[in-house]
């Protein structure tokens, strides 16, 4: 069945990323892959929480949260007819921050076509979420350390 992912290195602890990932409601700011997020269940993200998402190019659908290990990753399934699509969204120390890896699986009845129809799409909105993530989430440490750092609050005259 088909299978896309897309991994990225991030100069970010594990918490500011997930912290900043799990925030669904507010990818909208931070990757051009997603108009709108609506969150059907009030709360953190937790197994069962219910999200719609609409996307560019793509019909709005109801994601459910079925795996969550928090700081760490989360796997959410949206259903249609004939059709299965798993995404995935794991986060990995390394030595210099971690390595996120953002992946979607397609099975079912339909998964061969749908996956040789949106395959240039999957790869390529893969490739921006990770990239906008990267950004949000190290800009978030580069604002953290201007504030911390009294140089950087001194002007000169």
């Amino acid at each position: 069945m088909p299978q896309y992912a897309s991994s990225i290195d991030i100069s970010a602890s594990p918490m500011v990323v997930w912290s900043i990932l799990a925030d669904v409601e507010h990818w909208p700011t931070w990757t051009p892959t997603v108009k709108r997020v609506i969150k059907l269940t009030p709360g953190p993200l937790a197994k069962g929480t219910a999200v719609q998402i609409v996307q560019p190019k793509l019909l709005p659908g109801v994601w459910r949260v079925t795996e969550i290990h928090e700081g760490r990753d989360f796997t959410w399934v949206q259903k249609k007819p004939g059709i299965r699509i798993t995404g995935s969204h794991v986060i990995q120390a390394t030595a210099g921050g971690v390595r996120v890896t953002v992946s979607i699986r397609l099975t079912g009845l339909l998964a061969p076509i749908l996956g040789l129809l949106v395959r240039r799409l999957n790869r390529n909105y893969l490739a921006e979420e990770a990239r906008g993530l990267k950004t949000r989430s190290e800009a978030h440490v580069a604002t953290i350390a201007a504030r911390l750092d009294p140089q950087t609050s001194r002007t000169t005259s």
